[in-house]
């Protein structure tokens, strides 16, 4: 008896793993590249070590994809429809990374010198990505590419958990680099300048987003004239 010939996969199964393959792909690809996430975390392995920084790591990982996760579910929308909500969080987001900018820049040497006493938190890390400029772009990214208005409440879980566990292994890939810095900066003036520089990064990283606040703002400042 001979064995049934297989099944060819439908069109739409074939669909849905590209989809699912080129989603991958997008989380990697945006997760590990630069931004505010991945200069604070460097900084976090050079004064604090890996291992230190793990907890910030996961925070990340859990409060980006619950971000990714309620924005499909609707949040998003309603954020969308409240132009001023949407850029008073934004204004909030880049005064709060421009004082950890301050803050890295100071933070002098990991031997004792320094002003930052620990790491990051959990807690801390997965709220900050509410306020993170690159997270909602990348967030709404997602959303409008691997959504629609059809997609079923499974989808959102789906892709949120997707992003965030892979965010875990690209971001931290930072605080490891970051980690194996401190065997090149042997000496606490070397450390403090890394630090600066790391500073100066993140807060450059805000440019775009007060481009666009300012935007926002300038006809309200025009009537105001």
């Amino acid at each position: 008896m001979g064995c049934a010939a297989a099944q060819p996969h439908s069109v739409g199964d074939i669909m849905e793993a590209a989809t699912l393959i080129s989603f991958v792909i997008y989380s990697f690809v945006t997760s590990v590249t630069p931004g505010p996430n991945n200069f604070m975390l460097t900084a976090s392995g050079v004064n604090f070590g890996f291992k230190r920084s793990i907890p910030h790591i996961v925070g990340i990982g859990f409060g980006f994809g619950l971000m990714v996760a309620m924005v499909g579910f609707g949040l998003g929308s309603i954020l969308i429809q409240s132009p001023v909500l949407l850029e008073s969080m934004r204004v909030v987001g880049i005064v709060y990374l421009l004082y950890l900018a301050w803050k890295i820049a100071n933070a002098g040497a990991a031997t004792g010198e320094g002003k930052v006493e620990r790491p990051m938190g959990f807690i801390n890390a997965a709220v900050f990505q509410w306020i993170n400029p690159k997270a909602w772009i990348m967030t709404m990214g997602a959303i409008t590419t691997y959504t629609n208005s059809g997609s079923h409440v499974s989808t959102f879980l789906l892709i949120g958990l997707i992003y965030g566990i892979i965010s875990i292994p690209s971001v931290g890939v930072w605080a490891l680099v970051g980690e194996r810095f401190q065997t090149l900066l042997n000496s606490g003036r070397a450390v403090a300048i890394f630090n600066i520089t790391m500073g100066g990064l993140l807060a450059f990283s805000t440019i775009s987003s007060m481009v666009e606040s300012y935007q926002f703002i300038k006809p309200y400042l025009v009537v105001a004239i």
